[in-house]
């Protein structure tokens, strides 16, 4: 279907940010893993969290939808695949990820799988990782990627993983740890990147119970204490058990990311709803970067206030710790003066698309000039009307809409923003940008 903009009325107002996708997931799986009861408030119900939901009941957890929380019975961290066939887990790489390593702790084989662009996700870097913790895992395509057969079996140990590919790597072994027969030591060798998302996982473990001691030490003596590349971080997780627990999931500063940009781009006022002071998203980073390109923002204990005249100024950003933030930055420099310079994104390239290349061939669509890079690329500010596709990335349709303030845009396949924002279109609405589908 093709997403376009349907009427664009007085920008601005207040509208509420929808909960955290990352947060979400990480929730109900270890909400599934705990001993007892746990009730989840404010849960995201979209295309990837409902995948994290399925292969949680397939493997023993008794999950209800209450009009106000999500009631999860835990399984004490006892798995048991219930099914012979594989588990179809849609698009959503981060359930395949976080659950490759959970699934070691069933007492039969699991088969993790899903559509054609799961499919692509590589999974080596994880598989080897586990190997030491005596799992053993098999992809069934001889591939290293999904399908992915997981053997029962998690002894624990010592291992250690390569930090500059996917935190979701490390935030799996993590959140698996504390229910291996020994425990685990993992070491996450330089460069350690999107160390955020993994601050997010230790975070809502505290919450559910489970302590992990977190620490690092420099490989050479010679070291600067700040120099990344001699920094090996280490974790240490003891044997121990999820407590079940009420939990309100916080908003979620991507999906933001989209409300707030609306805001930066045409001008006018708004309040975000549901974003916290505190939190620990590397995502976060939008608000520093919105205020360097010359929008205003002000922070409440649960609120973001944005003010904007429309015009934008470039902006030079290292995204290495929230690159999930990168099409929207992208956009934002496509509609601003001068040219802007992202960088530290090379593990983009291993997301729903190759962000970097998808972005600028959309983007030189729309007679953008820019520069690719390995790990990001240079936008100098400019774009015409014209159609676009989303390769079926939520990220790029959701962020190219906003091109719609100022120029005619058409984007392809623009209907996946289910992925993470299902109520984008009504969100969007509420600040006076409203969008539509169409065959």
């Amino acid at each position: 279907m093709i997403l376009k903009v349907k009427n664009i009325s007085k920008i601005g107002g207040i509208v509420k940010a929808p909960p955290s996708k990352s947060y979400s997931h990480r929730a109900v799986i270890l909400a599934s893993l705990s001993q007892g009861t746990s009730k989840l408030y404010d849960m995201l119900y979209s295309e990837d969290t409902l995948s994290s939901i399925r292969v949680c009941k397939s493997l023993g957890a008794k999950i209800t939808k209450h009009e106000k929380y999500l009631e999860v019975i835990g399984t004490g961290g006892k798995l048991h695949n219930f099914s012979d066939i594989p588990i179809d887990l849609a698009n959503s790489g981060t359930t395949l990820r976080l659950m490759t390593s959970v699934s070691a702790l069933s007492d039969n084989e699991v088969i993790l799988t899903g559509d054609e662009s799961l499919q692509t996700r590589p999974m080596g870097l994880l598989m080897d990782a586990l190997k030491p913790l005596g799992i053993a895992t098999k992809s069934l395509n001889d591939n290293e990627k999904a399908p992915i057969l997981i053997k029962p079996g998690y002894a624990g140990g010592e291992t250690n993983i390569e930090g500059n590919v996917s935190s979701q790597f490390i935030s799996s072994i993590l959140i698996s740890a504390p229910l291996s027969n020994q425990g685990v030591i993992l070491y996450v060798l330089p460069e350690f990147k999107s160390k955020p998302y993994v601050d997010m996982t230790l975070d809502i473990m505290k919450h559910f119970g489970v302590k992990v001691h977190a620490g690092y030490y420099l490989k050479h003596e010679d070291c600067d204490k700040d120099y990344q590349n001699c920094r090996i971080d280490e974790f240490k997780i003891k044997k121990q058990n999820y407590v079940g627990c009420d939990y309100t999931v916080e908003g979620d500063f991507s999906s933001a990311s989209y409300l707030l940009a609306l805001i930066a781009i045409n001008g006018g006022k708004a309040i975000i709803k549901n974003l916290f002071a505190n939190s620990k998203q590397g995502d976060k980073l939008i608000l520093n970067i919105l205020q360097k390109m010359g929008a205003k923002i002000t922070c409440g204990k649960d609120y973001v206030e944005i003010e904007s005249d429309g015009k934008l100024k470039a902006i030079d950003i290292n995204l290495s710790n929230a690159p999930d933030l990168l099409i929207t930055v992208a956009v934002l420099a496509a509609m601003a003066e001068g040219t802007s310079n992202i960088s530290g994104v090379a593990h983009a390239r291993v997301k729903e698309t190759d962000r970097i290349d998808t972005t600028c061939r959309e983007l030189e669509k729309l007679n953008c000039k820019l520069i690719e890079r390995e790990d990001g690329m240079s936008i100098t500010g400019g774009v015409t009307s014209g159609v676009v596709d989303s390769h079926k990335d939520h990220r790029l349709a959701m962020a190219f809409s906003l091109i719609g303030l100022k120029h005619d845009i058409q984007i392809i396949n623009g209907e996946v923003f289910d992925v993470s924002f299902p109520n984008f279109i009504e969100s969007m609405s509420e600040l006076g940008f409203e969008l539509e589908l169409k065959k």
